[in-house]
Protein backbone atom coordinates (compact mmCIF):
# COMPACT_ATOMS: atom_id res chain seq x y z
CA UNK A 1 0.00 0.00 0.00
CA UNK A 2 1.30 3.39 -1.06
CA UNK A 3 2.36 5.82 1.72
CA UNK A 4 1.40 8.92 0.23
CA UNK A 5 -2.40 10.22 1.00
CA UNK A 6 -4.46 12.25 -2.12
CA UNK A 7 -5.07 15.97 -0.51
CA UNK A 8 -8.78 16.93 -1.01
CA UNK A 9 -8.96 19.98 -2.26
CA UNK A 10 -10.93 22.09 -4.59
CA UNK A 11 -9.86 21.79 -8.67
CA UNK A 12 -6.56 23.39 -9.82
CA UNK A 13 -5.57 22.31 -13.13
CA UNK A 14 -2.04 20.44 -13.62
CA UNK A 15 -0.28 20.37 -16.61
CA UNK A 16 3.15 18.82 -17.61
CA UNK A 17 6.16 21.34 -17.54
CA UNK A 18 5.96 24.85 -18.88
CA UNK A 19 8.48 27.64 -18.87
CA UNK A 20 6.26 31.30 -18.13
CA UNK A 21 8.70 34.08 -18.22
CA UNK A 22 7.76 37.45 -17.55
CA UNK A 23 7.43 39.38 -20.37
CA UNK A 24 10.20 42.42 -20.76
CA UNK A 25 8.62 45.77 -20.98
CA UNK A 26 5.67 45.48 -18.60
CA UNK A 27 3.88 49.09 -18.39
CA UNK A 28 5.09 50.21 -14.83
CA UNK A 29 1.66 51.86 -13.90
CA UNK A 30 -0.13 49.96 -11.17
CA UNK A 31 -0.42 46.51 -12.29
CA UNK A 32 -3.60 44.31 -12.04
CA UNK A 33 -3.79 41.51 -10.21
CA UNK A 34 -7.71 41.58 -9.44
CA UNK A 35 -9.79 38.71 -10.05
CA UNK A 36 -10.10 34.78 -9.89
CA UNK A 37 -7.03 32.34 -10.47
CA UNK A 38 -6.27 28.99 -10.72
CA UNK A 39 -3.49 27.56 -9.24
CA UNK A 40 -1.53 25.40 -12.10
CA UNK A 41 0.39 23.04 -11.17
CA UNK A 42 3.54 22.72 -13.33
CA UNK A 43 6.33 21.72 -10.95
CA UNK A 44 7.02 19.67 -7.88
CA UNK A 45 3.30 17.62 -8.25
CA UNK A 46 4.02 14.52 -6.52
CA UNK A 47 4.64 17.30 -3.02
CA UNK A 48 1.85 19.26 -3.69
CA UNK A 49 -1.15 16.71 -5.24
CA UNK A 50 -0.29 14.21 -2.44
CA UNK A 51 0.73 13.95 1.43
CA UNK A 52 4.01 13.04 1.00
CA UNK A 53 5.68 10.13 3.29
CA UNK A 54 7.36 10.92 6.36
CA UNK A 55 10.75 12.03 5.88
CA UNK A 56 10.18 12.60 2.57
CA UNK A 57 12.26 16.15 2.47
CA UNK A 58 13.60 16.13 -1.18
CA UNK A 59 14.38 19.39 -2.38
CA UNK A 60 14.22 21.33 0.95
CA UNK A 61 17.37 21.97 2.56
CA UNK A 62 15.87 21.20 5.73
CA UNK A 63 18.61 21.43 8.68
CA UNK A 64 19.05 18.80 11.50
CA UNK A 65 16.74 20.28 13.76
CA UNK A 66 14.27 20.91 10.97
CA UNK A 67 14.60 17.13 10.34
CA UNK A 68 14.76 16.53 13.93
CA UNK A 69 11.13 18.22 14.63
CA UNK A 70 9.50 17.10 10.85
CA UNK A 71 10.26 13.53 11.80
CA UNK A 72 7.94 13.82 15.05
CA UNK A 73 5.08 14.32 12.33
CA UNK A 74 3.08 11.88 12.56
CA UNK A 75 0.07 11.41 9.72
CA UNK A 76 -2.24 9.38 11.56
CA UNK A 77 -2.39 11.86 14.36
CA UNK A 78 -3.26 15.28 13.14
CA UNK A 79 -5.84 17.64 15.66
CA UNK A 80 -6.79 20.97 14.98
CA UNK A 81 -3.65 22.86 16.08
CA UNK A 82 -1.64 21.16 13.22
CA UNK A 83 -4.47 20.95 10.74
CA UNK A 84 -3.91 24.79 9.23
CA UNK A 85 0.22 24.51 9.33
CA UNK A 86 0.09 23.83 5.65
CA UNK A 87 -1.71 26.82 5.23
CA UNK A 88 0.68 29.39 6.32
CA UNK A 89 2.10 32.60 4.54
CA UNK A 90 5.54 30.41 3.40
CA UNK A 91 3.27 27.43 1.67
CA UNK A 92 -0.34 28.93 1.20
CA UNK A 93 0.92 30.43 -2.35
CA UNK A 94 2.12 25.93 -3.04
CA UNK A 95 -1.41 24.94 -2.23
CA UNK A 96 -3.01 23.82 -5.50
CA UNK A 97 -6.58 25.78 -5.22
CA UNK A 98 -7.61 29.30 -6.20
CA UNK A 99 -7.59 32.69 -5.13
CA UNK A 100 -9.34 35.82 -5.28
CA UNK A 101 -7.38 39.03 -5.69
CA UNK A 102 -9.21 42.86 -4.71
CA UNK A 103 -8.51 46.04 -2.92
CA UNK A 104 -9.20 46.04 0.29
CA UNK A 105 -8.47 49.57 0.41
CA UNK A 106 -6.45 51.94 -1.98
CA UNK A 107 -3.01 50.79 -0.58
CA UNK A 108 -3.78 46.96 0.48
CA UNK A 109 -4.31 44.43 -1.54
CA UNK A 110 -6.06 41.42 -0.52
CA UNK A 111 -5.78 37.72 -1.20
CA UNK A 112 -8.30 34.95 -0.38
CA UNK A 113 -7.70 31.43 -0.89
CA UNK A 114 -10.71 28.89 -1.47
CA UNK A 115 -8.23 26.08 -0.27
CA UNK A 116 -8.06 26.55 3.31
CA UNK A 117 -10.15 29.76 3.55
CA UNK A 118 -6.72 32.05 4.34
CA UNK A 119 -6.69 35.51 3.81
CA UNK A 120 -3.32 37.54 3.45
CA UNK A 121 -2.97 41.57 2.98
CA UNK A 122 -0.12 42.91 0.91
CA UNK A 123 0.24 46.30 2.73
CA UNK A 124 2.17 48.61 0.06
CA UNK A 125 4.77 51.41 0.96
CA UNK A 126 4.04 50.50 4.85
CA UNK A 127 5.97 49.00 7.64
CA UNK A 128 5.60 46.47 9.78
CA UNK A 129 4.30 47.51 13.06
CA UNK A 130 7.09 47.37 16.08
CA UNK A 131 4.02 45.59 18.55
CA UNK A 132 2.38 43.01 16.89
CA UNK A 133 1.36 39.47 17.48
CA UNK A 134 2.56 36.68 15.27
CA UNK A 135 -0.25 35.05 13.28
CA UNK A 136 -0.45 32.34 10.39
CA UNK A 137 -0.47 34.82 7.64
CA UNK A 138 2.19 37.05 9.06
CA UNK A 139 2.53 40.88 8.12
CA UNK A 140 3.20 41.63 4.61
CA UNK A 141 4.88 44.91 3.41
CA UNK A 142 4.56 45.37 -0.31
CA UNK A 143 6.01 47.45 -3.15
CA UNK A 144 5.78 48.10 -6.69
CA UNK A 145 9.46 46.93 -8.18
CA UNK A 146 9.36 49.77 -10.80
CA UNK A 147 7.65 52.70 -9.74
CA UNK A 148 5.46 54.66 -12.76
CA UNK A 149 8.39 56.99 -13.67
CA UNK A 150 11.27 55.41 -11.51
CA UNK A 151 13.59 52.64 -11.39
CA UNK A 152 14.00 49.26 -9.87
CA UNK A 153 13.52 49.34 -5.74
CA UNK A 154 14.21 45.95 -5.97
CA UNK A 155 16.32 43.48 -3.83
CA UNK A 156 18.18 41.26 -6.22
CA UNK A 157 16.00 38.39 -6.29
CA UNK A 158 18.14 37.98 -9.53
CA UNK A 159 21.08 36.70 -7.06
CA UNK A 160 19.41 34.67 -5.17
CA UNK A 161 17.07 32.72 -7.72
CA UNK A 162 20.04 32.84 -10.62
CA UNK A 163 17.91 34.91 -12.56
CA UNK A 164 19.16 37.54 -15.35
CA UNK A 165 19.19 40.89 -14.41
CA UNK A 166 16.79 41.79 -17.38
CA UNK A 167 14.18 39.34 -16.05
CA UNK A 168 14.26 40.85 -12.52
CA UNK A 169 13.58 44.29 -14.01
CA UNK A 170 10.44 42.86 -15.42
CA UNK A 171 9.09 41.99 -11.99
CA UNK A 172 6.24 44.09 -10.49
CA UNK A 173 5.13 43.54 -6.97
CA UNK A 174 7.74 42.43 -4.23
CA UNK A 175 5.65 41.31 -0.63
CA UNK A 176 8.50 40.86 2.44
CA UNK A 177 6.24 39.06 4.94
CA UNK A 178 7.60 38.40 8.64
CA UNK A 179 6.13 38.05 12.09
CA UNK A 180 4.57 34.40 10.87
CA UNK A 181 3.45 31.78 13.48
CA UNK A 182 5.75 28.20 13.17
CA UNK A 183 3.56 26.42 10.44
CA UNK A 184 4.55 23.89 7.25
CA UNK A 185 6.87 23.74 3.96
CA UNK A 186 5.07 20.69 2.75
CA UNK A 187 1.89 19.12 3.95
CA UNK A 188 4.05 16.26 5.24
CA UNK A 189 5.02 18.46 8.97
CA UNK A 190 8.41 20.17 7.12
CA UNK A 191 8.70 23.27 9.44
CA UNK A 192 9.38 26.57 9.12
CA UNK A 193 9.81 28.86 12.65
CA UNK A 194 8.80 31.99 14.16
CA UNK A 195 11.99 33.44 13.02
CA UNK A 196 11.14 32.97 9.29
CA UNK A 197 11.26 35.25 6.18
CA UNK A 198 9.09 35.23 3.75
CA UNK A 199 10.11 37.20 0.28
CA UNK A 200 7.91 37.04 -2.89
CA UNK A 201 8.08 38.55 -6.41
CA UNK A 202 4.85 38.86 -8.38
CA UNK A 203 5.29 38.96 -11.62
CA UNK A 204 2.42 39.40 -14.36
CA UNK A 205 1.98 37.98 -18.04
CA UNK A 206 -0.26 38.51 -20.51
CA UNK A 207 0.64 35.70 -23.01
CA UNK A 208 0.24 35.90 -26.91
CA UNK A 209 -3.14 33.67 -26.54
CA UNK A 210 -4.51 36.58 -24.76
CA UNK A 211 -4.54 34.74 -21.73
CA UNK A 212 -3.25 36.33 -18.21
CA UNK A 213 -1.04 34.69 -15.77
CA UNK A 214 1.05 35.40 -13.10
CA UNK A 215 4.36 33.88 -11.44
CA UNK A 216 5.24 34.00 -8.17
CA UNK A 217 8.71 33.32 -6.96
CA UNK A 218 9.16 32.32 -3.08
CA UNK A 219 12.22 32.84 -0.82
CA UNK A 220 12.51 31.58 2.51
CA UNK A 221 15.33 32.24 4.87
CA UNK A 222 14.97 30.10 8.14
CA UNK A 223 18.03 30.62 10.33
CA UNK A 224 16.64 27.75 12.60
CA UNK A 225 15.03 24.77 10.23
CA UNK A 226 16.83 25.29 6.58
CA UNK A 227 20.61 25.71 5.84
CA UNK A 228 19.85 27.69 2.83
CA UNK A 229 17.08 29.68 1.10
CA UNK A 230 14.49 27.29 0.21
CA UNK A 231 13.01 29.11 -3.27
CA UNK A 232 10.13 27.97 -5.29
CA UNK A 233 7.52 29.39 -7.77
CA UNK A 234 4.24 28.67 -8.58
CA UNK A 235 1.99 29.74 -11.84
CA UNK A 236 -1.81 30.99 -11.42
CA UNK A 237 -3.88 31.45 -14.71
CA UNK A 238 -6.73 34.23 -14.93
CA UNK A 239 -10.00 32.66 -14.79
CA UNK A 240 -13.14 34.50 -16.48
CA UNK A 241 -15.37 34.68 -13.01
CA UNK A 242 -16.69 32.78 -9.73
CA UNK A 243 -17.73 29.79 -11.04
CA UNK A 244 -15.72 27.25 -9.80
CA UNK A 245 -14.60 29.31 -6.61
CA UNK A 246 -14.88 26.78 -3.89
CA UNK A 247 -13.84 27.63 -0.18
CA UNK A 248 -13.54 24.60 1.78
CA UNK A 249 -11.72 25.43 5.25
CA UNK A 250 -8.24 24.49 6.41
CA UNK A 251 -10.32 21.89 9.18
CA UNK A 252 -12.16 20.37 6.58
CA UNK A 253 -9.42 19.79 3.90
Amino acid sequence: MSNYRFLSIPSFVLTGSILLVPLLGLTQERVDFTGYWVSVISEDWRWRMVVPARGDYASIPIGAEGRRVADLWDPDNIGPDEACKPYGAAGIMRVPGRLHITWENESTLRIDTDAGMQTRYFHLNGQTPSEMKPTLQGYSVAQWAVPPGGTSAGSGLGAVAGRTAAIAQSRTLEVKTTHMLPAYLRWNGVPYSADAALAEYYDLIERPDGNTWFVVTTVVDDPLYLDRPYVTSANFKKESDDSRWNPVPCLEQ
